[in-house]
């Protein structure tokens, strides 16, 4: 069998993959990982104290954009963990900075061209939302402002992404820590005492992705190698830049395709009437809380997988492929039985709507069910992100995503809400299954 350059070294380096090795990933990763809700808290509660209901909406609908402009390009982090992975999988310090110049490039000036459309966006974003007068001026202003922080915003998914590759998961957490940390005190301080309401909250934001681009900049290339420092020619490959932006193109295709199966199940849920709707929004979080560590041990199998995949050493993938899945559906199961049996309380603490809460509790079994089914889908992302096989991922995410609008079609008008929870089901599973169908040819042609 051929071997293909691009994915492997001709010579191995052997390492070793343990528990320890998995979870110092994929801890760091998760507590990183929570940052952002706790974020999101903060922000809504700031704005909250100023008594003013339509500033609480702007902020809301303005996030909304902001996050479906920004998860666009949440393929840059994914993209660039893989190929600094496989890098340092082999030794090769000069691609590992090449990949990180052309990530930071492609980043800023990506970031600068969100900018520059920033005016048409909000535009479109107002159009296709269709607030209230209060709200629509609430949500102008405050995506305007935030949308200053695009070019840092993205050098940080570069940053992050280069980081990650080399394992170096507790600077990951530190980074978006600081990150964070910085957006939540100066949320409080411009927006509340100061008094600067809703632009306050966004230029915290502009201020905390500013400050951790630049530390995050200095941290990576003062530690640097510089006798392996890429010359600008390389770092400008054609070829190279074309496999990076191939990697971004499918995972961008993946991330919508997600984005996609998302909105349908809100949108058939909002069919069945206001309660159902509230009931699924809320059983979803079950399966958001499991995300949260299910995303740190992806992360792990991201840069084990790609850097195995860069030493040519297969037992080290097969071994974090295993530990990543044993961790994954270990605290999965736990997760799903917990929800089985104190699903009901957790909904009672959500809401106090008597209608919402019987409502829930009729499909609570569907919800719990979704962190034990979705685990695979998660590890296999994460395999195949950090393998740079993106294209796989692609169209196992787009024959998934036809194979939830099938079900839906089918399962819905027979079973209402539970075919529905079904169809979900399905595709976090399909999702999964498949790509794990088809691990062991790439892996024989990888290796």
């Amino acid at each position: 069998m051929t071997r293909e350059p691009e994915q492997a070294g001709p010579a191995q380096r052997p390492f070793s993959v343990s528990h320890r090795l998995v979870l110092s990933i994929a801890v760091p990763m998760t507590l990183a990982y929570l940052t952002t809700p706790l974020l999101g808290l903060v922000d809504t509660a700031v704005v909250g104290q100023l008594g003013q209901p339509a500033l609480i909406g702007g902020l809301a609908v303005g996030a909304i954009i902001f996050d479906l402009v920004f998860t666009t390009f949440n393929f840059l982090r994914a993209a660039t963990t893989g190929l600094v992975a496989q890098a340092f999988g082999r030794g090769d310090g000069t691609e590992e900075q090449a990949v990180f110049w052309r990530s930071l490039i492609i980043g800023i000036v990506s970031g600068a061209m969100i900018l520059l459309l920033s005016p048409l966006i909000i535009v479109f974003g107002l159009w296709a939302m269709a607030p209230g007068e209060d709200v629509r001026a609430a949500t102008q202003l405050y995506v305007s402002v935030r949308m200053v922080s695009a070019p840092m915003g993205l050098a940080n998914y570069a940053i992050l992404g280069f980081v990650l590759g080399r394992g170096e998961a507790v600077a990951g957490l530190l980074l978006q820590t600081l990150i964070n940390g910085i957006n939540i005190v100066l949320s409080i301080y411009l927006g509340l005492m100061l008094e600067w309401g809703i632009a306050g909250v966004a230029w915290a934001t502009v201020i905390g992705e500013t400050v951790g681009a630049l530390v995050g900049f200095t941290f990576v290339v003062a530690r640097f190698d510089r006798s392996v420092r890429p010359s600008w020619r390389r770092v400008l490959d054609r070829p190279s830049i074309s496999r990076l932006m191939s990697l971004n193109r499918d995972i961008m295709i993946r991330s919508f395709a997600l984005l996609a199966a998302f909105a349908l199940f809100v949108r058939q849920g909002a069919q069945f009437g206001p309660v159902t709707l509230a009931a699924n929004a809320i059983l979803m979080n079950f399966f958001l809380v499991a995300g949260y560590y299910l995303d740190g041990f992806a992360t792990a199998a991201e840069q084990l997988a790609g850097r195995a995949i860069g030493a040519n050493y297969r037992p080290a993938f097969d071994r974090a492929v295993r530990l990543t899945l044993l961790w994954g559906f270990a605290l999965a199961s736990v997760t799903t039985v917990f929800f089985l049996i104190f699903g009901g309380m957790v909904v009672d603490i959500l809401t106090v709507s008597e209608d919402v809460r019987a409502e829930s509790r009729l499909f609570i079994v569907w919800a719990a069910l979704t962190a034990v089914v979705g685990v695979l889908a998660f590890q296999m992302d994460g395999v195949f992100i950090g393998a740079t096989w993106s294209n796989d991922m692609r169209n196992m995410m787009l024959a998934s995503l036809a194979l939830f609008g099938f079900l839906v079609w089918l399962l819905v008008p027979m079973l209402g809400n539970h075919g529905l929870w079904i169809a979900l089901l399905a595709f976090l599973g399909a999702r999964g299954i498949t790509l794990y169908l088809i691990l062991g040819k790439r892996v024989e042609r990888a290796f």
